[in-house]
């Protein structure tokens, strides 16, 4: 019978692709086949409207172990015979629906991305996107997610070390819930997710199959929602007592030397994980869904393929190992079931029951359409990033009042009332905790340390894709960079709206070119990520935000620079400017434009050459002892990051160059590659020879002090800065 526009609607699936289908196949597929495709053919499983881009992404480095985009995560090797495995991946329409479940769920997804490495989990992160927070659906989302991501971490035991959270408009109906995670794994037990070997078996074990989830690929993640209703099923829920066992027994097995594959059970459920496997083996596969454990009863071939209940691997093993994974199994208390074959078919095949469900090739369902985009930016973007800001006035409130205001902004304000519900001293390893640029574990049992942060800024990209993009990885390595971590390895997660869109597709297309153009200057790649697309609802789409995950190595975690100026005395320089003349257009894409003169527009730029000079010599002038404390200016600029560095330590500065006529582009703009140093004053010699040897400017700015923050004729108390910026989240 022919196939309805429901049936397709259903499965995201456009009729063209539907014809595509049919003229592959030969025939028409039947229901549960037609689930299938259109699991494998979604945007979260294909990739179908990014992966062309995706390909221009720098990804070589001499430390990769994996091919990116080939496996579960991507992997450095670290030396000494051990890796990082790391990932980004978004949650976010889950999330929209149900924030607690969907927020609690992306951390037990992207968990198992990690460990189904072999690696164990030894860090979270996470990059938070609300609507203004003053809104209670807003706050509502905010609280859920929060709760979601820390009762999930804390019960498995895995610290949750950093990210960032930043509130606008536009995320109030599409909130952006992004998890990053970091495991280490010894390079001789690392596992891959392929299916190999005629006649090997295929393992289910973890968690009993229900109906949660069903269509969560394709329902959620392929398309723009209108009514969150209909979409309330497709949310999975999470056991983290559960995948804690789960996390335990799988890494037991992988430590024995057998596995043939190991492969975790996410979006499209078995669909994916199965179908997966065999293309990467170049093999086949036959299921018995009648050996599939289940919750529910009733359930037919369809809900179980397309199930996405949590805490489930697959695993593959040779008969004679079976029993490792048997024994495991009981160990922990898992359930487990026998439910496949691996074939030289190079077909899926299922049956339930003694019936055949679904009989497909394997090469077919792995292959969607992948669509070249036909973006072009729109009169109004393109009006938005040139806009004129010369007539600009100063801002009616004082130096004083600026600042307080912009340190209880939510975006810059402290995250300690967020982190605190985070464990972030599980494992004993956290060096270096949440609250600075990046944070720092130990890698146990050496002085080896890993950083790791996550970044992104919408409103730049916003204004421009192209160096929004290019700021991003900036950010994400310079971070790594103040803490004293040499960047090896990036994760992003990139997340638009409606591609199809041409003002979308044209922002997809600049962003990653920008996000190219700071790669190949900074020397790092991109070795994992995750697109989500169709972040919008009932037509307004998020701004263009790509999240970055950088990891970085720290040779010796005694050298890792903590947050904040250290003691009284100490010389304050700024890196990356030689003064500090501003006018109004340096106030582009900043959030001093908004707050203080309730205006927005205007892109801001980014020199990669200044960059990449900038963080090789900061990061020299770390390895050497050189410096006392490193914090980036960023959100809210100079000032901001002045006040910042004396609250930690409850140390004061004292500006001692004049502060110019336009103050506010001087103290809070935001234009890139600068960084503030303090530094011992009989140093001073050794750190300008290092600074002029790497062709940075610089200036000097001051010195920091007992008192307090003191800028030209204004002061600032340690008390009341602190008291700005703790206190707006918290009172949410």
């Amino acid at each position: 019978m022919p196939v309805t526009q429901e049936q397709l609607d259903d499965v995201a699936l456009s009729t063209a692709e539907y014809e595509l289908i049919l003229q592959r196949l030969g025939r028409e597929p039947n229901a549960v086949e037609l689930g299938l495709f259109g699991s494998m053919w979604s945007e979260h499983c294909g990739y179908k409207h990014s992966k062309l881009l995706l390909r221009l992404l720098p990804n070589e480095s001499a430390r990769l172990l994996v091919e990116p985009g080939k496996e579960n995560a991507g992997v450095i090797d670290i030396g000494n015979g051990k890796a990082v495995v790391a990932k980004v991946e978004s949650h976010n329409h889950p999330s929209a629906v149900e924030p607690f479940q969907g927020a609690a769920t992306g951390v037990g997804g992207i968990v198992r991305d990690i460990f189904a490495m072999g690696a164990r989990p030894v860090a979270l992160l996470n990059s938070l996107r609300f609507g203004t927070i003053d809104e209670p659906s807003s706050a509502g989302l905010f609280h859920g997610v929060v709760s979601g991501i820390s009762w999930y971490g804390n019960c498995i035991g895995v610290p949750d070390i950093g990210g960032e959270i930043s509130f606008a408009d536009c995320y109030s109906q599409n909130p952006l819930v992004n998890a990053m995670c970091v495991g280490i794994v010894e390079t001789s037990e690392l596992t891959y997710a392929k299916a190999t070997g005629v006649g090997n078996k295929v393992f289910l074990i973890g968690a009993q199959t229900g109906r949660d989830g069903i269509h969560g690929a394709s329902g959620l993640a392929s398309r723009t929602f209108e009514d969150d209703r209909e979409l309330r099923p497709t949310v999975q829920v999470g056991n983290p007592f559960l995948e804690k066992v789960l996390i335990e027994a799988c890494l037991e097995i992988a430590s024995k030397g057998i596995l043939v594959g190991m492969q975790d059970l996410g979006a499209a459920g078995l669909t994916s994980s199965v179908i997966e496997c065999a293309s990467k083996g170049e093999a086949g596969i036959e299921l018995d869904l009648s050996q599939v454990p289940l919750r529910e009863a009733g359930m037919n071939a369809y809900d179980i393929m397309l199930s996405e209940s949590q805490e489930r691997m697959l695993l593959i093993v040779e008969e004679k190992d079976e029993h490792v994974i048997i024994e495991a199994c009981d160990k922990w208390d898992l359930d487990y079931a026998h439910i496949g074959t691996v074939t030289d078919t190079n077909r899926v095949q299922i049956w339930l029951n003694g019936t055949k469900e679904a009989d497909l090739p394997v090469d077919i369902l792995t292959d969607p359409p992948l669509y070249a985009l036909d973006g072009s930016q729109s009169p109004e973007a393109k009006a938005f990033g040139e806009r004129d800001l010369g007539s600009l006035a100063l801002p009616a409130l004082t130096i004083r009042e600026s600042l307080l205001k912009m340190l209880s902004h939510p975006d810059i304000a402290s995250k300690e009332w967020v982190y605190r519900q985070y464990d972030h001293m599980v494992q004993t390893n956290t060096v270096i905790p949440p609250g600075a640029d990046a944070a720092v574990i130990r890698v146990s049992d050496s002085n080896l340390g890993i950083a790791a942060a996550t970044d992104g800024n919408g409103r730049y990209c916003e204004a421009d894709p192209f160096n929004g993009g290019a700021i991003a990885i900036a950010e994400a390595t310079r971070n790594l960079i103040c803490v004293g971590a040499q960047p090896v390895a990036l994760s992003d997660c990139l997340n638009f709206g409606d591609p199809e869109k041409p003002e979308v597709a044209f922002q997809l297309e600049q962003c990653i070119q920008g996000m190219r153009a700071a790669c190949l200057a900074l020397g790092v790649p991109i070795i994992s990520g995750n697109v989500s697309l169709y972040n919008e609802t009932r037509g307004e789409a998020v701004y263009p935000t790509p999240v970055i995950g950088s990891v970085g190595l720290v040779d010796d975690i005694n050298l890792a620079l903590k947050p904040g100026f250290k003691q009284a005395g100490d010389l304050v320089l700024l890196l990356g400017a030689s003064a500090l003349d501003k006018g109004p257009q340096d106030l582009s894409a900043s959030l001093a434009l908004e707050e203080l003169h309730n205006t927005s527009g205007r892109k801001l730029t980014i020199d990669l050459d200044l960059e990449t000079k900038l963080q090789k010599a900061c990061l020299e002038l770390i390895q050497e002892g050189l410096i006392e404390s490193a914090h980036d200016c960023s959100d809210g600029g100079l000032g901001v990051a002045l006040a910042e560095s004396c609250m930690p330590l409850s140390i004061g500065f004292k500006l001692e160059t004049p502060i110019p006529e336009r103050w506010d582009a001087a103290l809070f703009s935001e234009t890139q590659s600068r960084v503030i140093i303090s530094i011992r004053s009989e140093k001073l010699k050794d750190v300008v020879q290092m600074i002029t040897q790497n062709h940075v400017p610089w200036m000097s700015l001051g010195r920091t002090t007992d008192g307090e923050l003191t800028l030209g004729e204004t002061s600032l108390s340690i008390q009341d800065m602190t008291d700005a910026f703790v206190s707006r989240l918290a009172s949410v």
